[in-house]
């Protein structure tokens, strides 16, 4: 059983990168279960998404239960501290260094906490990077998610090679290449 929740901002290919995931398990015969979540989700807002993914037991539920996720795949760091509580001991948060800032923020009714990564280091492995920097240099910045995903396999039982074939089958052909050299450069990170 291995249990994932991608955490972000509306408009930063959450819903593509699970949708890479649960291609990859069904791929390689698992039991697969996705679920999201969007909290105005295109006006900027959080969204958050469930991969459940089994290779012998069947999935009934398609939600990450708190304190039983394997891997926190954060798009931003707000978002990593709210999706603190579904790390299980033990798990590991993948955070995308990239600061959104909320509407209350914007709008001076709340202040962004300066200590978002401190908190999460505290509480879990971290491993941090700046994809959407990476992305950049890759083509462009919208592939930040599929350079969080490369970093992602490097904690999975799947092999560079099937996770190119599953973002093959769901990345429209012109944005191919660029998105095969994000995964590449996240997974070499």
């Amino acid at each position: 059983m291995f249990n994932i929740v991608i955490v972000g901002v509306g408009g930063q290919g959450t819903l593509l990168a699970s949708k890479i995931l649960g291609q990859l398990a069904v791929n390689n015969g698992y039991d697969v279960r996705v679920s999201e979540v969007h909290g105005m989700s295109q006006r900027g807002g959080s969204v958050i998404t469930y991969v459940r993914i089994s290779d012998d037991a069947p999935l009934y539920s398609s939600i990450v239960e708190q304190g039983q996720a394997d891997v926190v795949l954060a798009f931003e760091n707000l978002e990593a501290l709210r999706a603190l509580p579904y790390v299980r001991d033990g798990g590991t948060v993948i955070v995308n260094t990239q600061e959104i800032l909320p509407m209350p923020v914007i709008t001076g009714s709340a202040e962004y906490p300066s200590d978002c990564l401190e908190r999460v280091r505290e509480r879990c492995k971290t491993i941090e990077l700046n994809a959407v920097e990476i992305a950049h240099e890759c083509g462009t910045y919208k592939a930040s998610n599929v350079v969080l995903l490369g970093v992602l396999a490097k904690t999975m039982p799947f092999g560079a090679d099937e996770w190119i074939r599953a973002i093959e089958q769901c990345v429209k052909p012109k944005f191919l290449n660029v998105n095969i050299e994000a995964f590449n450069r996240g997974y070499n990170y």
